[in-house]
């Protein structure tokens, strides 16, 4: 799993990037997010502890046949 966390922080798709420039250095009222972080079997494509909030991007992978099914047991 750690392998694919590093796999994805260093392949982030448009809408990542455009997202972690806002989130990254604590910008969004001095809270902490995380880039691609792992809870169960899941990575999170970004996580703030404090807050216990995940947010999750939908990019390229998520219009792939069957990843509608993924999306909906994911949530």
């Amino acid at each position: 799993m750690k392998r694919r966390r590093r796999a994805l922080r260093k392949n982030l798709s448009n809408a990542e990037t455009n997202m972690w420039k806002h989130l990254s250095h604590h910008q969004m009222h001095g809270y902490k997010f995380r880039r691609q972080y792992s809870i169960d079997q899941y990575i999170l494509d970004f996580y703030c502890p404090r807050l216990k909030l995940a947010i999750e991007v939908d990019g390229d992978s998520h219009f792939k046949h069957g990843a509608e099914d993924q999306d909906k047991a994911r949530q």
